[in-house]
């Protein structure tokens, strides 16, 4: 087994991967260490290098991108391997949050680890981490699904959080809002749950209440923002089940 120290320090020309997480939506919410790293590296890689550009305008920083998303990761991932070989240090970060958590990360950085190639976390904001600490739901035992099956799984991925016991969390698209939760309704019952969207930029909302009034809630307006979806587990439940008879 070769740690991360022993790694580094062999191979003098061994760049590191940085994995960078960047403001949700509030450009101030970037860390110092952050920017420190961005300012420093040979390169960037962005899930959108657009996207990216208008952070890294915001701090004035200036260094060389290259794409690195969903559908090209296969073959970007060996192109940034080579390039820390040669002793380039890169920046992996994401439209926004933490690289990895919905996002693409994974390819590379397994790959850098296989070969023994430093790769180390800048921590930063995730959005479901945001929406879970202001939620009021319990927070000391959850799970992170992220987003549902569109079509093949889906009903047994109702079926399997219908037993969760912790605190569910999911991501959801704006346009699939409201199908989502309508089959949470109908497969998982009128329980407490929590949408968050646009978290910390100027539209942030925050929507409390069961099932069936956040959804009669979102149908007021057309749905905007990605949404965090945050739903208690049967263990909160029970409490309350147990609460409302004396128990």
């Amino acid at each position: 087994m070769v740690t991360e120290e022993a790694s580094a320090g062999s191979g003098a020309n061994r760049g590191v991967l940085y994995v960078v997480a960047t403001p949700i939506g509030n450009l101030d919410d970037i860390t110092h260490r952050a920017v420190k790293v961005l300012s420093t590296v040979d390169v960037i890689a962005a899930e959108d290098t657009r996207t990216t550009k208008i952070l890294l305008d915001h701090y004035r920083i200036r260094k060389p991108m290259l794409s690195y998303f969903s559908r090209n990761e296969g073959t970007r991932a060996p192109q940034l391997i080579a390039r820390l070989h040669q002793g380039q240090s890169v920046a992996l970060v994401s439209d926004a949050g933490t690289p990895g958590i919905s996002d693409p990360a994974y390819v590379v950085v397994r790959q850098a680890v296989e070969e023994g190639i430093p790769v180390v976390p800048i921590p930063g904001p995730t959005a479901f981490i945001s929406a879970l600490v202001v939620s009021g739901l319990p927070t000391d035992r959850f799970v992170f699904e992220g987003f549902l099956p569109q079509k093949k799984g889906r009903r047994t991925k109702f079926e399997q959080l219908k037993a969760e016991r912790r605190t569910v969390v999911l991501y959801e698209s704006p346009h699939r809002i409201r199908k989502t939760l309508a089959e949470i309704l109908e497969h998982l019952g009128d329980r407490r749950v929590v949408v968050a969207r646009e978290m910390t930029k100027k539209f942030e909302e925050i929507v409390r209440g069961r099932v069936h009034a956040v959804i009669e809630e979102l149908g007021r307006k057309e749905p905007r923002g990605e949404y965090v979806v945050i739903l208690e587990g049967t263990d909160a439940r029970e409490r309350d089940s147990d609460t409302d008879s004396g128990m």
